[in-house]
């Protein structure tokens, strides 16, 4: 990690945003720290930062839906954190494009080690993510367009995708016929070489895009499961470049 590294903390907690700025510099560490939303856009749009690290509980407008709006036009680190036990909030946060989270209340050197290791994994992923070289993709009676990340039937209707069904959907089509084991979908969508234990979210994530692809559950035929392995898009896939 470079001492270069410039941390946007997001907490609405005067106390957490003190803390976190006079620990994490300490760590050489540049930090910035805001309380909501708008200061949080605000600072993305006046300098450039590392990994963000964002509360789920945020006066307005949420830390779920801004990490939704955040993974539309940029692919930078997030940890979240969040209220301990809240599951379905951590289950939220991966979903919608989250790499780690960090229940409340924590230890700083933990965070700190986290911020670590999601920026070292980052930073060694393959640009698997990066599907906008190709212009448009076509397989079965779908086609995805990149530049509008519009997936549309072969009669033009639109089906909306969220951020994470997107960047699903785009690994797949990256891979088509491979098998991908649970693990590596996650550190590929999330950052993250493994699930943390019982955590389903990559499960309910494939079973979301499914429903968006028309793909029965039960006898899916375009993202199928195999046993013990992991997932493989089972159709032939086309690009334009």
């Amino acid at each position: 990690m470079s001492p270069a590294d410039h941390i946007l903390v997001v907490d609405d907690d005067s106390e957490i945003r003190a803390l976190l700025e006079e620990y994490l510099s300490r760590q050489d560490l540049r930090v910035t720290a805001v309380a909501d939303g708008p200061s949080m856009e605000q600072a993305m749009e006046d300098g450039h930062f590392d990994l963000v690290v964002l509360d789920v509980m945020l006066p307005g407008e949420d830390g779920i839906s801004l990490c939704r709006k955040l993974r539309l036009h940029s692919n930078i680190p997030v940890i979240m954190l969040t209220a301990r036990g809240e599951q379905g909030d951590r289950i939220a946060g991966l979903e919608t494009g989250a790499d780690d989270y960090l229940a409340k209340p924590f230890n700083p050197r933990e965070l700190l080690a986290r911020i670590k290791s999601v920026l070292r994994r980052a930073r060694s992923l393959p640009q698997d993510l990066a599907i906008e070289d190709v212009r448009m993709y076509r397989f079965g009676d779908w086609r995805l367009t990149t530049a509008t990340r519009q997936l549309q039937t072969a009669d033009g209707v639109a089906v909306p995708l969220s951020g994470a069904e997107y960047r699903l959907l785009g690994i797949f089509l990256r891979h088509p016929g491979a098998v991908l084991s649970r693990d590596r979908l996650t550190e590929l969508l999330h950052g993250r070489e493994h699930n943390p234990p019982f955590d389903r979210s990559l499960d309910v994530q494939v079973s979301r895009l499914r429903q968006r692809l028309r793909d029965d559950g039960r006898e899916p035929g375009i993202v199928r499961a195999v046993r013990g392995q992991g997932y493989v898009f089972a159709l032939p896939v086309e690009v334009e470049k």
